[in-house]
């Protein structure tokens, strides 16, 4: 893989170049994908099970290594899981944010500074304190939004986020990142089954047998899907 950072602020700030990736001969997971991610924009990967959703964005995460292809990255990348839980390691809200900045080398004062703008831009700076265990899912997925604010990370990729929420609970959190990504030049790959949270993105990929098949316009790939499934009955 040839993975490159670059400052040239007209580049996507994703690009995946005829990426390819197996677990064995015999699984082959994504087949000379393309696509291109806008700087600046909120952006939803779909796909039935098994089409490689999770697969691309860990490798776009570095988290795995595509047999042959280029991927080309223009910032640093901030990971969201489905299951926040595995993530979250620490005791509390402002340890766990700034158990990410270790690597920084930052003085105490500004690992707070960190800390608490990250916070903030996730609206919930009266936690600072509460046990990562007493916090809510959505709470939870937005503590993990912070702590890849808190490292500046300027690329954001959710695997499935809302997936374990309740209706009301995902609605608050794709909004929250729609107004993440507006009001600080963020650029994000959303993860989704729900069609429903197509209204609220800037484009969309449809994903198939390990190739991107269309993308595009979320509010025409949304008409789309909907009217390939069948009706209940």
């Amino acid at each position: 893989m040839n993975r490159s950072n670059t400052t040239n602020c007209q580049a996507p700030a994703i690009k995946v170049e005829d990426v390819s990736f197996s677990w064995s001969e015999e699984a082959s997971v994504l087949q000379s994908c393309c696509l291109e991610v806008p700087q600046g924009e909120f952006w939803m990967l779909l796909g039935e099970n098994g089409s490689g959703k999770s697969t691309l964005l860990r490798l776009l995460a570095g988290l795995l290594t595509p047999n042959s292809g280029k991927i080309t990255i223009t910032s640093t990348v901030g990971f969201v899981f489905q299951n926040p839980d595995h993530q979250l390691v620490m005791p509390t809200v402002a340890a766990d944010i700034a158990f990410g900045l270790v690597e920084e080398k930052l003085s105490t004062a500004q690992v707070k500074e960190r800390v608490m703008e990250a916070l903030s831009a996730v609206n919930l700076l009266e936690l600072e304190r509460r046990p990562i265990y007493a916090l809510s899912g959505g709470q939870k997925q937005r503590i993990a939004i912070a702590g890849a604010i808190a490292r500046h990370c300027k690329i954001l990729l959710f695997d499935e986020p809302t997936a374990l929420l309740d209706p009301d609970t995902q609605l608050e959190l794709v909004l929250q990142v729609k107004n993440l990504v507006r009001q600080n030049s963020l650029t994000a790959l959303w993860v989704t089954h729900r069609l429903e949270e197509l209204d609220y993105c800037d484009g969309a990929f449809l994903l198939e047998n390990g190739r991107v098949v269309d993308r595009g316009n979320p509010q025409r790939l949304k008409e789309k899907l909907l009217g390939t499934r069948e009706p209940p009955l």
